[in-house]
């Protein structure tokens, strides 16, 4: 296979990493392996553009994204609408797309998983038309995101103890606001503090991420207004994989669905793929079944029904 590799050296683990001796090796190994690859090391805002170039070149069969959650989201897009292969290299904090392909999480290791990886078709999401890997949120997590965005850190230890911060923050203020939803014809209005669609339901990992993105479903997961003491037990229960179970979480699946705000919201925002956005008052949702094709080391688990879920 023909390879691009675009790689984030202002994401996570690549900061501190030798990228000269990072690219040699990863050449090594892909060639190896039968692959052609040419790798760019570019600084994360010139991430997109230099991947988009790789999208636009012709021969260019795959693509090797290296960075954190954002890039590989950005990545999995531009893979998705054009075509390629996409490769996931896990720089980052949370590395969460990586956790649902079960890819290695260490950077050197995860060079020979790819090399020698199978191509497996795998679902994709979006949101007004922007594609998502993982979740979009809106509520407590959008808040939590812009309490976090609003404090100073330089390293991965930096951000943890920031989200941690921000997290205490939002506890203590939950959001509530009102939205109305359509899910696949179940149709719904009620107030929130919080609401998820993820691609493909989530597991019972605290880190809240997908068992398998082949299920060609949105997980859709609300909760009521919640009190300090409310977020509290949500928290809990997340951290015990039990998000379902809270009494304020309603969970279901859909393969399409529509948000509504009913009231008019100042600078309003959505999180998709852990990036802080602007959000319309309506917001159209839908699973892409089978449309990103990426490398895997191992085949994901084949879902054919909602597991766990309670509906509306």
């Amino acid at each position: 296979m023909n390879l691009f590799a675009v790689f984030n050296r202002d994401g996570g683990t690549f900061r501190t990493t030798d990228m000269d001796a990072y690219c040699a090796r990863a050449a090594e190994t892909f060639k190896a392996a039968g692959h052609e690859i040419e790798c760019h090391v570019v600084s994360g805002k010139d991430v997109v553009a230099t991947m988009e170039k790789a999208a636009s070149t012709t021969g260019v069969e795959g693509l090797i994204a290296g960075g954190g959650d954002g890039t590989i989201s950005a990545a999995a897009g531009i893979a998705w609408k054009s075509g390629l292969t996409l490769g996931v290299v896990p720089a980052g904090t949370m590395n969460l797309f990586a956790r649902s392909l079960r890819l290695p999480l260490d950077i050197w290791q995860v060079l020979d998983a790819l090399a020698d990886g199978t191509p497996e078709n795998i679902d994709i999401a979006s949101a007004n038309g922007k594609s998502f890997v993982h979740q979009f949120s809106a509520g407590m997590h959008a808040r939590m995101v812009r309490y976090r965005n609003s404090m100073t850190f330089a390293s991965r230890l930096g951000k943890i103890r920031a989200s941690t911060r921000a997290a205490i923050g939002v506890m203590f203020n939950p959001p509530e606001f009102e939205v109305e939803f359509n899910a696949g014809g179940k149709i719904g209005h009620r107030k929130v503090s919080a609401i998820s669609v993820s691609n493909n339901e989530f597991g019972r990992d605290p880190l809240m991420f997908a068992d398998s993105l082949t299920g060609g479903h949105l997980g859709f997961y609300v909760a009521d207004p919640l009190t300090p003491a409310g977020v509290a037990r949500l928290t809990f229960d997340i951290m015990r994989g039990r998000l379902k179970e809270n009494a304020a979480v309603t969970a279901m699946t859909a393969t399409e669905l529509e948000l509504h705000f009913p009231r008019e919201r100042h600078d309003i925002r959505c999180v998709i793929d852990g990036e802080l956005l602007p959000m319309d008052r309506d917001v159209l949702l839908k699973i892409h079944a089978g449309e990103l094709t990426v490398l895997v080391n191992k085949p994901q688990e084949r879902v054919t029904q909602e597991r766990d879920g309670s509906g509306i």
